[in-house]
């Protein structure tokens, strides 16, 4: 039996990350990126996602373990929508 359909997102944890510095400035000159980039990763506002920058946050920050920075988890707003449609 197939388990019910349950879209996922990539969600990015630099806004916990960035809890290390006093902003994003700082970690944009640690990480050497742009803080207009740091701003849109730490607000999940992607489209896509360049590794080397997820290097220079692990690097800066001393990670050795991916899940610190980024996540796979369920897209509950897709059920609100779904569930609009039952109506």
């Amino acid at each position: 039996m197939k388990a019910e359909y349950q879209p996922k997102k990539i969600v990015l944890h630099i806004d916990e990350l960035a809890k290390n510095y006093d902003s994003l400035r700082d970690m944009g000159r640690d990480t050497d990126i742009q803080i207009s980039s740091l701003s849109r990763l730490a607000r999940n506002e992607h489209k896509r996602i360049d590794l080397g920058h997820l290097q220079r946050i692990a690097e800066a920050l001393d990670l050795n373990d991916m899940n610190e920075i980024i996540s796979i988890e369920n897209d509950d707003s897709y059920k609100d929508e779904t569930n609009l449609n039952d109506f």
